[in-house]
C-alpha cells in the first residue's frame, strides 16, 4: 500500500465496512479495520486489504493500538448510529483535529454536524459514499453496480498523462476513459489530458491502482 496515501481507519467490518476497505484499497490507500466478530475480521485479513485489529472501536483502549496520531480519517460504519457516533467522538477526544466519517441507517438532516465531519447515508451507496468521502481528487459515482467502478478522476500536474493524448498514454488493459472535462464530450485518441481538470473513466479493480498512479503521480 502506498505511503503518499492517507491512513484511514475503518471502524465496522461488515458489508458496508469490508466493501469500502476494498474500494480504497484499489486506490493504494493505507487502511486499519477494526472488527469485533473473530470471523468477520478473519475474513476481512485473508483478502490482504488492510491491517485488522479484532476489538470494539468504542473502547479507547482499542483505537490505542491504532496510533490515531498518524491517522487523517476514520470511518465508523457499523450498523448503529449510536455505535458510530460513540467511535467518531471517542476518537476526537483523543486527536481533536482527526476527519470523522459518521454511517447512519436514517436520514439526519444536519443533526450530527457539530459531531462529525462527514454523514454517510443512504444505505445502498453507503459504501462508495464512505471511500469517496475520504478523498477529494477520485469519485467513485455512486450508483455503479458490477464489477467495474466508474470514477471521475482529477489529472495532477506532475502526473505521467498530463499534457498527453490518450492515444500517447497508453492506457492498461481494463480502462477506458469515458469523458473529457466536465463530461460533455466523448473522449477519444485525440483527447488530451489536462492539468487540474476531471474525466470520467471505467476501471476494472484490478487495474484501479495502477491507472490512478497514472492519473495522480
Amino acid at each position: 500500500m502506498s505511503s503518499n496515501q492517507p491512513r484511514t481507519v475503518i471502524a465496522g467490518g461488515g458489508r458496508v465496512g469490508r466493501r469500502t476497505a476494498n474500494i480504497l484499497s484499489d486506490r493504494g490507500y493505507d487502511i486499519v479495520v477494526i472488527e469485533p466478530n473473530s470471523d468477520r475480521a478473519q475474513t476481512i485479513a485473508d483478502d490482504y486489504v488492510a491491517t485488522v485489529i479484532e476489538g470494539d472501536a468504542t473502547r479507547p483502549a482499542i483505537l490505542e493500538q491504532v496510533n490515531l496520531d498518524r491517522v487523517d480519517v476514520i470511518a465508523a460504519l457499523t450498523a448503529e448510529t449510536g455505535t458510530n457516533l460513540a467511535i467518531c467522538l471517542a476518537a476526537t477526544r483523543m486527536v481533536p483535529d482527526l476527519k470523522t466519517i459518521l454511517r447512519t441507517d436514517v436520514e439526519t438532516r444536519g443533526e450530527y454536524d457539530d459531531w462529525v465531519d462527514e454523514v454517510v447515508f443512504p444505505e445502498n451507496a453507503a459504501a462508495r459514499v464512505a471511500a469517496n468521502t475520504v478523498e477529494s481528487d477520485v469519485r467513485a459515482i455512486e450508483d455503479t453496480t458490477g464489477s467495474l467502478d466508474l470514477l471521475e478522476v482529477t489529472v495532477a500536474p506532475s502526473a505521467p498523462v498530463a499534457e498527453r493524448t490518450l492515444e500517447e498514454v497508453g492506457l492498461p488493459r481494463g480502462c477506458l476513459v469515458v469523458a473529457g472535462t466536465g463530461g460533455n464530450r466523448i473522449a477519444g485518441p485525440e483527447t488530451e489530458l489536462i492539468p487540474d481538470e476531471t474525466y470520467t473513466i471505467a476501471v476494472e479493480p484490478s487495474v484501479s491502482d495502477e491507472v490512478l498512479q497514472l492519473f495522480r503521480g
